[in-house]
């Protein structure tokens, strides 16, 4: 299969080797990996802070880049679900049938990498090796928006070497929700805090997730807690052959 890799803002601009991973496990079980360098963003930032205008040429843009893709796959439950649940809304908005008739085609070969791998291929193994402890953390978008489900979970789950510690409240959200982060400092400071509790308490090496906002929210308190727990998104976790990490 050819797969159209969708990187991501923030993994574009902060989290390569998460792009890298995705490569590397997409190549192992033998799929063609093509990357369009006309991509942008999704439109999730514009429309998330109430600039649904700004966000049409944006949504615009994605849709043209990969409207012939066999297949796009991204390492982002958030920019996945900005799609599936916004994208129609803002066709509508622009009063732009054929944009909508555009998105309804490509929306379903679009996929959270996850769920590409246990949803699309069927595939659970994928032969890494992570001799560490791990908790992963359930982000908003993928239980509340894609409802992945247990999917990540099993793919941890089948790693060989990599012990999967439960957290407390898995379904609570760490705080970060973009720039509510910003704007509701104090109410963002403590969910992160209540999230980072039940991270130390499992005993975790890793924490893990589907989303890098997630983690460089909750790795970011860690940090300044002098913890050595570490983050890491899951594809970087599946592409692991065990050596120095």
């Amino acid at each position: 299969m050819r797969v159209s890799l969708f990187i991501t803002c923030y993994n574009d601009s902060l989290f390569p080797k998460t792009g890298q991973a995705v490569v590397s496990i997409l190549e192992k079980l033998g799929h063609e990996i093509e990357f369009r360098s006309e991509q942008t963003c999704c439109g999730q930032a514009h429309w998330n802070t109430g600039y649904l205008q700004e966000a049409i040429p944006v949504i615009r843009k994605f849709v043209h880049t990969y409207l012939d893709a066999e297949c796009v796959v991204a390492p982002s439950s958030s920019c996945i679900s900005m799609m599936r649940d916004h994208y129609l809304k803002a066709a509508h908005l622009a009063n732009d049938a054929k944009l909508a008739e555009d998105i309804q085609s490509l929306l379903p070969r679009v996929f959270e990498f996850t769920e590409f791998l246990t949803n699309k291929l069927g595939v659970e193994d994928v032969g890494a090796v992570y001799p560490h402890r791990v908790t992963y953390h359930t982000s908003c978008h993928s239980e509340r928006s894609l409802h992945l489900g247990d999917g990540p979970v099993r793919l941890l789950k089948n790693v060989q070497g990599l012990q999967l510690m439960n957290i407390e409240s898995p379904e609570e959200c760490c705080g970060f929700g973009g720039t509510f982060a910003v704007k509701n400092f104090d109410v963002s400071s403590a969910m992160l805090s209540e999230k980072v509790r039940t991270v130390l308490n499992t005993g975790a090496e890793v924490v893990t997730a589907v989303d890098n906002s997630c983690l460089m929210h909750i790795f970011g308190s860690l940090h300044r807690q002098r913890t050595l727990v570490k983050a890491a998104h899951i594809a970087e976790i599946l592409a692991s052959t065990g050596g120095a990490e």
